[in-house]
């Protein structure tokens, strides 16, 4: 069966920056696909890649079995985007957006679809509602809905709860769940590395327009092995020999990156040799967030 998405190869140059370079991935149909990276990592000039806004400065890159240069329309038939930016038409209502989106697609008569959109999205109460009106958190649902209104079997999110309130995050999740078991591809790139690593299936790191890490969620957390040791102390102060540890800083405690269980003895035991009392103490085993710093730090 032909993947919901193919990169090979795929590199990008803006003059002498280079936002990708030579990369390879393949998400398979039905997948919950995430592409994690820091800002300035390529995520989002893969996307636009794959969206036929920006041409590849090498290799090649498909949506299901299209070529994204050469075959551009079926390719762009097959996929739905929703953006960063809130890009909105300011002269049209919800409904007419939604309308003229279908009609970019050729679609004729899809109003029963577009109705059942809104209402997963909760935007029946503003179908009537010119899109300048709009919340923020409005606009990012009308976005969701223009990337689906022509059914596209490979749906992208790029940051599509950024800066958006708890309620829209869990009725979005609710709603690409169901798209997901229903039978579409998703990949999702969030900043919101818990979305990731309760949603997706397989994850790839991207890291300065090179991919650092391929594989699914279970690997990525067995792999990187390991605890973690959550910390409140008295005095607030850590023993030299221990600071090597020091996985995060937060106000108050300290995170510390163990090998093994074996070592939380040795910390206790160093804590007690220098007179520090422990208020608080956790153990934690590692989660996407701590591995996604550590693979950064290692490429």
């Amino acid at each position: 069966m032909v993947p919901a998405i193919q990169v090979e190869n795929v590199s990008k140059h803006y003059g002498t920056l280079q936002a990708l370079d030579a990369v390879s991935l393949t998400v398979e149909r039905g997948e919950f696909f995430g592409l994690l990276g820091p800002n300035g990592a390529g995520k989002t000039t893969l996307i636009s890649i794959l969206a036929g806004l920006a041409l590849p400065s090498g290799g090649t890159a498909r949506v299901m079995g299209h070529d994204v240069v050469s075959q551009y329309r079926a390719a762009r038939r097959a996929l739905g985007v929703v953006p960063q930016e809130l890009v909105f038409d300011p002269f049209f209502t919800v409904r007419e957006a939604l309308t003229f989106q279908s009609g970019y697609f050729g679609l004729r008569n899809n109003h029963e679809w577009i109705g059942e959109v809104m209402h997963h999205l909760d935007l029946d109460g503003k179908a009537e509602t010119n899109m300048r009106l709009l919340s923020g958190g409005m606009k990012r649902r009308v976005l969701v809905a223009q990337a689906l209104v022509h059914k596209p079997p490979v749906i992208v999110l790029d940051e599509p709860t950024a800066g958006v309130d708890v309620e829209l995050r869990q009725t979005l999740w609710q709603f690409i769940r169901r798209l997901n078991h229903g039978g579409h591809t998703i990949v999702l790139t969030t900043h919101y590395l818990e979305e990731a690593e309760a949603l997706c299936g397989r994850i790839a790191m991207l890291k300065q327009g090179r991919v650092v890490a391929l594989d699914t969620k279970q690997n990525l957390l067995r792999l990187h092995s390991g605890c973690y040791l959550e910390l409140r102390l008295e005095p607030d102060r850590l023993p030299e020999r221990l600071e090597p540890l020091v996985s995060r800083r937060r106000e108050g405690g300290y995170r510390l990156a163990l090998a093994d269980y074996t070592e939380v003895e040795r910390v206790i035991a160093e804590l007690r040799a220098a007179g520090i009392a422990i208020h608080e103490l956790e153990v934690m085993q590692p989660d996407l967030e701590e591995i996604f710093v550590q693979i950064m730090r290692k490429s």
